[in-house]
């Protein structure tokens, strides 16, 4: 056989396998990254590479059962799902997945704990909760600044930091890292307040402990700042969890959107960040545990 001839059968295959990872989404293979498509088996991520835990938003599949979630969500590889209530809680750890962050149905972001009037109802119903999380061995919990309603961030900040202060002391006794979500006020939560991260930062500077920290959304903080890795790698001591989502549109985080999520992953794992990263994309795939698997797959890093 000629060398023009063996040229060309590798010039073909070399075209097939970067063919291959832009259909999935993913940049072009090479030694490092093949494992993200030979890890699919069966239709089953069975080798994942271990340095991501991965997670995803109940809310996002709310019409799967969520034993049925569960169960396949753990065959894709997760290991926890996000945003359960306390009635959820047993049914994934039955399982085997834990919740990586807790809620109830009183959580609000709009009225949250920039407004003093809304300190005494929040207070008594977060101390149940972060005790009761507690007690089941979940971490975190989530919580929310609320609306502006024409308060300054300075004063924002301050009734934040009063009205969370017996809260963060309770979870400190708990075991439990109270987190605030970052969102964004331009398209999906109007006049929210948390909606940048050096106020988040600010706030938990102010309160000075190791059990409040911010939830880093990269979908709502792309849409508020951009910059995401640098900001990543400036906050990330002020940063217990990650959401993801894509941009435009909150849906798949695949080439279809503008953000790098491989390199944003590769990014966090830099920071030595031992926490969650939970799925938060709306699935257009009608096969929604695919476009799930998908989104493991991309991250998986």
């Amino acid at each position: 056989m000629s060398n023009s001839k063996i040229n060309r059968r590798q010039v073909i295959k070399n075209i097939s396998l970067s063919l291959g990872a832009m259909s999935i989404g993913v940049p072009a293979l090479d030694h490092e990254s093949k494992s993200a498509t030979e890890h699919v088996i069966d239709g089953k991520l069975s080798q994942l590479k271990g340095n991501i835990n991965h997670s995803a938003c109940r809310w996002c599949y709310q019409d799967i059962a969520l034993e049925e979630f569960a169960e396949k969500g753990k065959d894709l590889g997760l290991k926890a799902i996000d945003l359960l209530k306390p009635d959820e809680w047993g049914i994934v750890k039955e399982k085997g997945l834990n919740c990586s962050l807790a809620t109830d149905s009183f959580a609000s972001i709009v009225d949250g704990f920039n407004d003093p009037k809304n300190h005494e109802i929040l207070q008594q119903k977060y101390l149940k909760l972060i005790s009761e999380a507690s007690h089941a061995g979940i971490q975190q919990v989530i919580v929310f600044s609320g609306n502006r309603n024409k308060i300054s961030d300075e004063l924002g900040l301050e009734h934040c930091a009063k009205g969370l202060d017996t809260l963060v002391k309770h979870a400190e006794k708990n075991n439990v890292t109270l987190i605030m979500e970052l969102l964004n006020s331009k398209v999906d939560h109007a006049d929210y307040q948390c909606d940048h991260t050096p106020w988040g930062v600010a706030l938990v500077e102010k309160i000075g402990s190791n059990n409040f920290k911010l939830l880093y959304d990269i979908y709502h903080m792309q849409i508020m700042e951009g910059d995401i890795i640098s900001t990543i790698k400036k906050y990330h001591e002020h940063i217990n969890h990650y959401h993801t989502g894509g941009v435009p549109g909150r849906n798949e985080i695949n080439a279809s959107q503008e953000l790098n999520y491989p390199a944003i992953m590769k990014a966090i794992l830099e920071t030595n960040f031992s926490g969650y990263v939970a799925q938060e994309f709306i699935p257009t795939n009608n096969d929604k545990l695919s476009a799930l698997k998908e989104a493991i797959s991309i991250c998986d890093v």
